[in-house]
């Protein structure tokens, strides 16, 4: 018998939308506090939930213009928790 985990299954989400949550972060002028914001608005117009102070660390880690979706991707799955 398997031991439950507290991780998600977090779905893939679209390459376009994971550019579109990029582009809406590098190109805004936003504190760390309204790009968290955005994070847990892109992630709770699919269903999930993201405590603000992981939302800011993914932030943080996602901040550069060279990062892959696959990155962003990966960084959604560790904060993202299923409402």
């Amino acid at each position: 018998m398997t031991e439950p985990t507290d991780i998600c299954d977090v779905e893939r989400f679209a390459p376009m939308e994971l550019m579109m949550l990029h582009t809406r972060l590098s190109g805004a002028q936003v504190d760390s506090f309204q790009a968290a914001e955005i994070v847990a608005d892109f992630l709770s117009g699919r269903g999930y939930g993201v405590s603000k102070h992981e939302a800011r660390q993914l932030v943080a880690r996602i901040d550069s213009n060279r990062c892959s979706v696959e990155h962003i991707q990966a960084e959604l799955e560790r904060v993202a928790r299923v409402m």
